[in-house]
């Protein structure tokens, strides 16, 4: 199997959704809006960006199942399995804010072996394919080299409706908030995991999130040099709903602080 032309293909699928994604943003309406759970919500826009990944998507690898996140193909395969968020961010774009992102992964007997994310509205596509480097718009990408928490600057998310941890969570902001160079929360998991892939965040954890959250992103960020877990340092990270990743030098440093506080 060619990865890299299979890749470039699936770009090709994300910048065409994403133009589509981008042009109706201005026109969302709030009666456009629904609500899938406790502060997540959906578009008629999200269901449409879907139809049209998967469509595309078909004709790429006839034989693949799909994991997709709004439920347009729910038939998963034994050997091949797209992973899609068709937009990652959702909050963010009907709010008229940024990032949002198209995520992408493809599965091979179960481990990852494409990953694209498209951020849509700085139309920065990241992405790698099996034994392959990480990029950026062409570009090779790597994880930071800093070596201390002290030093990071760290991502994460907040939970939309799971408040089981959320004294855990709060326990290790208020850590990093003290002990680092800061935490920053932008609303997108493969953002957060595409920024940490080429150096601009140096770690990133969340809890409750969904495989099609994090497939992609986590891919890139193996492929660019970092390190990704569970919150235990395993390695049930896309399905577990809880995932570290962290550039390979501070990566031992932070799984032990996230293990302490969420493993109490």
């Amino acid at each position: 199997m060619d990865y890299k032309d299979i890749t470039l293909q699936i770009i090709q699928v994300a910048k065409k959704v994403g133009v589509f994604i981008k042009n109706n943003q201005i026109n969302l309406l709030p009666n456009d809006i629904k609500t899938k759970g406790l502060h997540d919500f959906v578009t008629y826009i999200d269901k449409q960006a879907e139809e049209q990944i998967i469509k595309q998507l078909k004709l790429i690898l006839p034989e693949a199942g799909f994991i997709a996140e709004e439920g347009t193909e729910t038939n998963k395969k034994d050997k091949f399995n797209w992973i899609i968020d068709p937009l990652d961010g959702t909050t963010n774009y009907i709010h008229q804010l940024a990032p949002f992102a198209i995520s992408i992964a493809l599965q091979e007997n179960k481990k990852t072996v494409i990953g694209v994310v498209y951020e849509i509205s700085k139309n920065e596509c990241f992405y790698a394919w099996k034994n392959s480097k990480a990029y950026l718009n062409d570009k090779i990408i790597k994880v930071s080299n800093v070596e201390k928490i002290s030093g990071s600057l760290i991502s994460t998310g907040f939970p939309y409706n799971d408040y089981s941890q959320l004294n855990n969570l709060l326990d290790t902001l208020s850590y990093f908030m003290q002990k680092s160079h800061g935490v920053r929360r932008f609303g997108s998991a493969s953002v957060d995991l595409a920024y940490l892939a080429c150096g601009r965040f140096d770690s990133f954890f969340e809890y409750g999130l969904n495989p099609w959250d994090v497939a992609a992103g986590a891919f890139i960020v193996e492929q660019a040099g970092g390190k990704v877990s569970d919150f235990s340092g395993g390695d049930n990270y896309i399905f577990g709903r809880e995932i570290a990743a962290a550039n390979s030098k501070n990566y031992k440093e932070f799984i032990d602080i996230i293990n302490k506080n969420f493993n109490k």
